[in-house]
């Protein structure tokens, strides 16, 4: 799978999130989004799914049933170039410091990770206007915190469904929701209101959960109230 990385510069060892797209997406139509999270200090790897990401050539949706493990494997492809000599990744991360992050299908892909597909390397998860569907909501293996992201007036992934998902979470967890917000152009168009909220909540969940900062966890909630534009149940 051709994948994505962005990643922070200077030296040091930063924790890997892996981004998964929507039904007909691109890692790019995320791009802001992610670089903002690689200059937070985080290495993101974003695949292109073979048969649901945007110019696929033999696209199935049905196959994101199989997408957390493709989402597994390009985890551990990417965490293995940490010993790699030469490559740019080459003891620049975190091993032991791993997230899971998707929009839409990708958030589905996501749940999948924590559920059905346990990936026991993961220590925190955003789903992103995404659900349980296909994937059960047996969430199983050790704690991890999650962040679920939602708008009210999603027609494509109802709020309903993504807030039964997060209902199930038995861990740690706290859910942004939009009231105003859809399925993800207004979420995730960089420059909007939302998207500034979308954003560094999801940067602060993220150094709250992988680097465990004390002091991300007020920022959580204080990014969620900025432009008053969400309310975020925080049970973190």
């Amino acid at each position: 799978m051709a994948t994505t990385v962005f990643y922070p510069e200077g030296a040091g060892r930063f924790p890997l999130v892996l981004f998964s797209h929507g039904l007909g997406g691109r890692p790019e139509d995320y791009a802001p989004l992610l670089r903002q999270w690689a200059a937070a200090g985080f290495v993101v790897a974003a695949p292109a799914f073979p048969h649901t990401s945007g110019g696929a050539a033999d696209y199935d949706v049905l196959d994101v049933i199989n997408q957390p493990a493709d989402a597994s494997y390009v985890i551990g492809k990417v965490l293995a170039l940490d010993g790699k000599r030469g490559d740019g990744l080459f003891h620049r991360l975190a091993t032991d410091r791993v997230a899971a992050a998707g929009h839409s299908a990708g958030g589905i892909t996501t749940v999948g990770l924590f559920t059905l597909a346990r990936d026991a390397r993961l220590d925190a998860g955003i789903v992103m206007s995404g659900s349980s569907l296909g994937t059960g909501t047996g969430f199983r293996g050790a704690a991890a915190p999650m962040l679920f992201v939602h708008g009210q007036r999603d027609e494509t992934v109802s709020y309903a469904s993504g807030k039964a998902a997060y209902d199930a979470v038995p861990w740690p967890k706290a859910m942004l929701t939009f009231p105003k917000g859809d399925h993800g152009a207004t979420l995730l168009r960089d420059g909007g209101a939302s998207f500034e909220v979308l954003a560094d909540t999801t940067t602060e969940f993220l150094r709250f959960a992988l680097y465990g900062d004390p002091a991300a966890k007020p920022r959580i909630d204080r990014s969620a109230a900025r432009n008053d534009v969400a309310t975020l149940d925080d049970r973190l």
